[in-house]
């Protein structure tokens, strides 16, 4: 028999069957589909990590005061940081090539009739450089104003809304009320977006120097924020910057570091790892249900080949051969598994974009994934169907005939 008239034979025998094959697809159907929308959440989840990495750039380092655990909450040392960590590291560190320090505190901002509560930092002009930050409208405090204790603000751009403003250029030059100090907004930055350390962009920036007597009342710095020169030189600055803080806090050396200098780009790569674990679980998960799917397949040829029975004979007796019955049996199993495959990436797809749209979940289809899902949809359907149609190749005619 020819191939051609086999496939034709196996497809005919689906379609006298319609309601039988569509139940026998279905698991393929939700298999394929779960591991497509189980890659594309995983694709989406690391995609968004390497976003915020691109963020908040690979040469950006975060000095912070060490912290202990006791009774498993993180408090911190009475080693601090302060302006003189800065310069010792300016001084120190060759290279890096800018530092920015921060004071950190969550307090009451008014404008007009409309108050939230915000972040306000205390920092200097270069935090634009250093964070990767940039002015949508107005202008950065400069180092003038840090030196003369000015109260000018800069606003974060989710800042905004949270005053009901919809206009940056609305706010410039207009006063607002911080910790009941007033002070002159005179920029507003652009969205950075989060990076996995908070949202930045929901802070106001003030000058150091007026935060720092005018506001927050401390030397102590919550962070400094180092840029280093090329991304090459990351580990070597990181080593500098810990013998310029040893020697600025008079460590002795066999005591151990009071502050922690973290390489952002590690702990996001850190986050990228687990987020692609994650998915390959996910994945993998998804395709225990291809296997219950197949083993689906695998039940109902088996009855089909008992229900077959005496028409395998009758081909037998006509000339039919083991090799032709056999193949016959696998095309139809295939056919099966290559139907609910493109069916479930379908399905698949839609299920990904409906998550992205209705929940906000970032998700990212790729090629590779369907191909891989369509090509185990197949292999399933040759793996479960070879017993069956094998059983099929070796009835004897003669029982076939005389089976009732």
């Amino acid at each position: 028999m020819l191939l051609g008239e086999v496939i034709r034979t196996a497809f005919a025998s689906l379609r006298a069957n319609p309601l039988r094959s569509a139940l026998t697809m279905l698991g393929i159907i939700i298999g394929v589909a779960a591991v497509i929308a189980m890659i594309s959440l995983g694709n989406g989840a690391s995609r968004a990590v390497q976003d915020r990495i691109g963020r908040l750039g690979t040469t950006t380092l975060q000095i912070n005061p060490q912290r202990v655990m006791q009774g498993g909450i993180g408090t911190q040392t009475s080693a601090k940081l302060t302006y003189d960590d800065v310069k010792a590291i300016e001084e120190r560190a060759f290279n890096v090539a800018g530092v920015t320090p921060q004071q950190d505190r969550s307090l009451q901002v008014v404008w007009r009739n409309k108050n939230a509560n915000v972040q306000v930092t205390g920092t200097t002009p270069n935090f634009l450089g250093v964070r990767g930050f940039a002015i949508d409208a107005g202008a950065m405090f400069s180092a003038a104003d840090d030196q003369g204790r000015q109260r000018v603000a800069v606003l974060g751009a989710d800042v905004l809304p949270m005053l009901d403003v919809t206009d940056p250029q609305a706010i410039i030059g207009e006063p607002i009320r911080i910790a009941g100090r007033q002070f002159r907004v005179i920029g507003v930055l652009a969205k950075k977006g989060a990076t996995g350390f908070g949202d930045n962009d929901e802070q106001i920036l003030i000058p150091f120097r007026t935060g720092r007597f005018s506001i927050f009342g401390t030397d102590r710095i919550n962070d400094i924020w180092a840029r280093v020169a090329s991304p090459e030189s990351v580990t070597v600055a990181m080593g500098e910057i810990q013998l310029a803080l040893r020697r600025s806090h008079r460590l002795a050396a066999n005591r151990p570091d009071d502050f922690s200098v973290r390489n952002q780009a590690d702990i996001l790569n850190t986050l990228n790892e687990a987020a692609q674990t994650f998915s390959v679980l996910l994945a993998g998960i998804a395709a225990v249900s291809l296997l219950v799917g197949g083993i689906g397949i695998m039940n109902i040829m088996l009855v089909s080949v008992t229900e077959r029975t005496r028409e395998i004979g009758i081909r037998k007796a006509l000339g039919a051969t083991r090799r032709t019955i056999l193949l016959q049996f696998l095309v139809e199993a295939v056919a099966l598994c290559v139907a609910g495959g493109m069916l479930g990436i379908g399905v698949g797809a839609g299920a990904s974009s409906i998550l992205q749209q209705s929940f906000g979940w970032e998700t990212s289809l790729n090629v590779p994934a369907l191909v891989i899902a369509f090509a185990f949809a197949a292999a399933v359907g040759m793996l479960f169907g070879v017993w069956p149609a094998r059983r099929a190749a070796v009835l004897d005619p003669i029982e076939a005939l005389r089976y009732e």
